[in-house]
């Protein structure tokens, strides 16, 4: 039997190291897409960014004996404000938002996509710039926004409630 080559454990490596990349799907065109999914998975990266700052706040107010908690949680609200850009960037804008001509009576309606996109990674920058939760208040309203444009009125009010979703 052959030991595998160079560039397979390469790959092999890169694959294993890469999961911000896989959290965000594929850039082939496979076809295959979650949006409903992205939404969820949009709205708990804001709920784990809202409970990272309350944390932060609380262990800040303790002194020194919850340093390392503290760190923890200032490091997980940063991991995930860079998830959610990852995903508006990576999956809305580049692969399921396609870009329209001027003149297509649709480009109204791109323009408030793209538009609640980019106030998105707006927001979501500022959450690892602070811990004032009313910037979480704003990017949860502005995914709700999103969702409404991305999926219409009807379709865009239904979504999951705002809280814990707790796994069994």
């Amino acid at each position: 039997m052959k030991a595998p080559s160079t560039i397979t454990a390469m790959i092999v490596v890169l694959l294993l190291c890469s999961t911000g990349q896989i959290l965000a799907h594929c850039e082939i065109p496979c076809g295959i897409y979650g949006d409903e999914i992205r939404f969820y998975i949009l709205e708990e990266h804001i709920q784990t960014i809202e409970k990272s700052m309350t944390m932060i706040k609380e262990l800040s107010k303790e002194g020194q004996e919850n340093y390392n908690q503290l760190v923890r949680w200032i490091d997980n609200k940063e991991t995930h404000a860079g998830y959610f850009q990852d995903i508006v960037s990576q999956y809305f804008m580049t692969q399921r938002v396609k870009p329209m001509d001027p003149e297509d009576e649709q480009y109204q309606k791109y323009l408030e996509k793209i538009t609640l996109l980019h106030k998105m990674l707006i927001a979501a920058m500022k959450t690892k710039q602070t811990t004032d939760v009313e910037i979480t208040k704003e990017l949860r309203s502005l995914l709700d926004r999103f969702r409404i444009a991305y999926f219409g009125a009807e379709r865009g009010e239904h979504r999951p409630p705002h809280g814990n979703h707790e796994r069994h």
